[in-house]
């Protein structure tokens, strides 16, 4: 072995070298730049402090330890350089994703108009939009809307109200008394009380016992026409109650004149007239003449190619059959009530 001094010249012989080809070349090995710590060989146990080492006061270790000690910081400087790499791919990833700062910057401005045209709030934080009308105090008004109308509007609400209160009670009296049992009121204002029901208002009791209706009549009427060169034909004879209840069967809202126009005028003239035809009391001629108008007017002036001249009027009466739980019998064949020919003139047609 050779002696440690003889060893040690020949190192430092190299070494020396190794540092002067290192300084020409720029290597690790050259002299420190300006502002630069130079290169040091640091002795066992010893640690630099620009590579992490101990905090001062802290004793060095030498031995395996100082060896695992200087990896542990290369490793730890190695992991910071490629932290500061990804660090620096991070940064260009955010350069890249700067339109989309763009897009939420519109969707900023976006959220801006939309606060503009949202309902402005006043200061009790009721939105304008849901306010309710105020009064000319300013605060809200709870009155309803007639409240609010002006007073000619209240006027004419008020007046509307109290006619349609006044014409129903008028017409609820009028029916009620027409039904009524004979009464006072009944016998002294019987002639407008008869006027205002009759006939559009009619009431009566035959539907209910002890007597009702079991009967069913039809007004059937024929006319005589004369043809144009002279001739007289007559027609046959027309049902016109049945063609009025045509038109009111499967009818929700039948009209008033299909119901009881014909009905009327017919109970009109019988009450007026006796068994044999002849007028009772100023009301007969009356009577007849509603009727005879009533059919010239369904016939009309011209049938069959000429003109009507005359009509006659028939009632044809039908009972109605007994049940056939009922040990009732009863005659079922049509009898007839026929009235002479009443002569029309052209005002009947009017």
């Amino acid at each position: 072995m050779e002696p440690p001094e003889e060893g040690a010249a020949r190192n430092g012989s190299g070494a020396g070298a190794a540092r002067d080809r290192s300084a020409d070349a720029g290597g690790p090995d050259a002299p420190a730049r300006a502002g630069e710590a130079g290169d040091r060989a640091y002795a066992p146990g010893e640690r630099a402090a620009t590579q992490g080492g101990p905090k001062e006061g802290t004793p060095a270790q030498g031995g395996p330890e100082e060896t695992a000690d200087d990896s542990r910081v290369s490793a730890g400087t190695a992991s910071g350089e490629a932290a500061s790499a990804r660090t620096a791919s991070g940064e260009a990833a955010s350069a890249r994703t700067a339109p989309g700062e763009v897009a939420s910057a519109q969707i900023a401005s976006g959220e801006a108009a939309s606060a503009q045209t949202a309902p402005v709030e006043t200061a009790s934080g009721v939105p304008e939009a849901g306010r309710p009308d105020a009064d000319d105090t300013g605060h809200p008004s709870d009155l309803g809307p007639i409240a609010r109308l002006s007073l000619p509007s209240r006027v004419v609400v008020a007046l509307t109200v109290a006619a349609v209160v006044v014409g129903a009670a008028v017409h609820l009296g009028m029916v009620f008394l027409s039904v009524a049992p004979s009464n006072t009121i009944s016998k002294a204002h019987a002639s407008a009380i008869n006027g205002y029901v009759d006939p559009e208002f009619e009431q009566n009791w035959q539907l209910f016992a002890p007597n009702p209706v079991q009967v069913n009549t039809d007004v059937q009427a024929r006319a005589e026409v004369r043809q144009a060169d002279g001739t007289v034909s007559t027609t046959g004879w027309v049902d016109f109650t049945a063609m009025d209840l045509a038109k009111i069967r499967h009818n929700p809202i039948p009209s008033h004149t299909e119901q009881n126009e014909l009905r009327r005028a017919w109970g009109f003239y019988t009450d007026t007239h006796d068994e044999q035809d002849h007028p009772i009391g100023d009301r007969g001629d009356l009577s007849q003449e509603y009727l005879l108008r009533i059919i010239a007017h369904r016939f009309g002036p011209h049938l069959n190619g000429g003109s009507v001249q005359r009509i006659q009027v028939r009632l044809a009466t039908m009972p109605v059959a007994a049940p056939k739980w009922s040990a009732e019998r009863i005659d079922t064949q049509t009898t007839y009530r026929v009235m002479s020919w009443w002569t029309v003139s052209p005002k009947d047609f009017t």
